[in-house]
């Protein structure tokens, strides 16, 4: 699968790079810091009023489509102290939140799991905190 230009806002890239660098080396998931930590690195980085809205970034709600299933989800990313599966709040240091991050409307994110590799659509954003002026939630 073609790599796709991730785009990260500022504040977001502090945030999160922080997040990795702080990161306790004997996280159980190292390698989900790894592969977040090559994202942001990445990624190109942009002041968040030029973030495009139809970006996936921190705090943004989205609509994804399960490209077996055809069914349809509803889920916002957070930091991992927000996450609750239960709440359709994903954390960012979960892999399907590594290969979220950045990603725009149209693009397909994948990512193995015990049972086979998954793959999801990204149909919409319902809301962006940076299209909304919310510029530091």
């Amino acid at each position: 699968m073609e790599k796709k230009t991730i785009y990260v806002s500022e504040f977001d890239f502090d945030r999160l790079y922080g997040l990795v660098e702080g990161a306790d080396p004997g996280i159980r998931d190292k390698s989900h810091l790894l592969q977040l930590k090559e994202e942001l690195e990445q990624g190109e980085v942009i002041p968040q009023e030029e973030i495009p809205e139809d970006v996936i970034t921190m705090n943004s709600r989205f609509r994804l489509e399960d490209l077996d299933s055809k069914k349809q989800f509803d889920y916002t990313l957070v930091f991992p102290h927000q996450a609750d599966f239960s709440k359709n709040r994903i954390s960012i240091m979960a892999q399907i939140g590594v290969a979220l991050i950045g990603c725009k409307v149209g693009d397909t994110v994948s990512w193995k799991t015990q049972a086979g590799e998954r793959r999801f659509t990204i149909v919409s954003i319902l809301y962006q905190p940076e299209a909304s002026g919310d510029f530091h939630l």
